[in-house]
């Protein structure tokens, strides 16, 4: 046998073993944070696609949206219990993310998602609620809006209007056919604690992270390899998403209210809310200073404030 092949043979065994412990690794870090963080609320059948829902409180009835890489526990935290003395509190995980179910192998679209946490509510027995979206979810939101019965309207660092910016390296490798099968699994068996933490601080500046978030939300739950695939799916068609939504925003007639930090950086307020503002002139916009994008969870109060004031603009308070 000659060296090369005795070399080729040696790669392909240790190719064998990477990915059968990659493997092992992976299924057991999802085993123990699913173990860590179960779901908290219960499941609703869709269309046969299973939707998992939390509710809280009593009132008019408030949908809150997370944004991509999240669950119900970022929207749980703080600004639910916040609402839920005066609001009958509904949050939704989107589509594959948190424990509901993918919808399609291809990225479930806004438009897609809207119908299904649209019907979702009404099986609720919930007709119109107000629609509350953080960034990602600020374009379920208005996709909500443009094709499902909705109150109104409050986007919280949404993204709304299409970018120049070229998507992530992350991205798009996670949602390419090789990054899926081969780099994905990697991710979920390796990715360090520390790595994680510093996302989160990433996505907070220049605010600091509350104490008690990370322990709360589970972040490791984005990290299993369903989640991560669909993540990197819906992000990676979301541009081409709102450049088809966008030209659509003159046919909203319900009240809107928005909330954006001038400190964004993520989602930023000159290339998102500023210009969603001229499209659609009911828009309430309320620019915080010095804020970056998270203020559901940094500046509670004002975005309690901005759902109040749509519910009062919509005629339920």
């Amino acid at each position: 046998m000659s060296l090369a092949l005795k070399l080729l043979i040696g790669l392909a065994c240790l190719a064998v073993l990477l990915t059968v412990v990659t493997r092992w690794r992976a299924a057991r870090y999802e085993a123990l944070i699913e173990a860590a963080f179960p779901p908290q609320g219960r499941f609703l059948d869709v269309d046969g696609h299973k939707v998992h829902v939390v509710e809280m409180g009593s009132g008019p009835p408030v949908v809150l949206i997370h944004g991509a890489s999240g669950s119900t526990r970022d929207m749980s935290f703080k600004l639910a219990p916040a609402l839920a003395e005066n609001y009958r509190v509904i949050m939704f995980d989107r589509p594959g993310l948190g424990y509901s179910d993918r919808l399609n192998a291809n990225g479930a679209s806004l438009s897609d998602q809207a119908a299904l946490l649209s019907a979702a509510t009404q099986q609720l027995g919930i007709e119109a609620p107000i629609v509350v979206g953080q960034s990602y979810g600020g374009g379920v939101a208005l996709a909500w809006g443009l094709d499902h019965p909705a109150a109104a309207l409050v986007l919280v660092s949404g993204v709304a209007m299409p970018w120049d910016s070229p998507l992530d390296l992350q991205y798009r490798v996670t949602s390419s056919r090789l990054g899926s099968w081969l780099v994905v699994p990697l991710i979920t068996a390796f990715v360090p604690d520390s790595y994680v933490a510093r996302v989160i601080e990433s996505i907070f500046t220049p605010q600091k992270v509350p104490d008690g978030y990370a322990d709360k939300i589970g972040p490791g739950l984005i990290l299993r390899r369903d989640s991560t695939r669909a993540n990197a799916l819906q992000r990676a068609n979301l541009l081409d998403e709102i450049k088809a939504q966008h030209v659509r925003y003159d046919d909203l007639t319900l009240p809107v209210e928005a909330l954006h930090g001038d400190a964004d950086t993520i989602v930023p307020l000159g290339t998102h809310a500023g210009p969603f503002l001229e499209k659609v002139p009911q828009t309430q916009l309320t620019i915080l200073n010095g804020v970056g994008h998270m203020p559901h969870q940094t500046h509670v109060a004002d975005v309690v404030s901005a759902i109040d004031r749509a519910a009062a603009r919509a005629g339920l308070r």
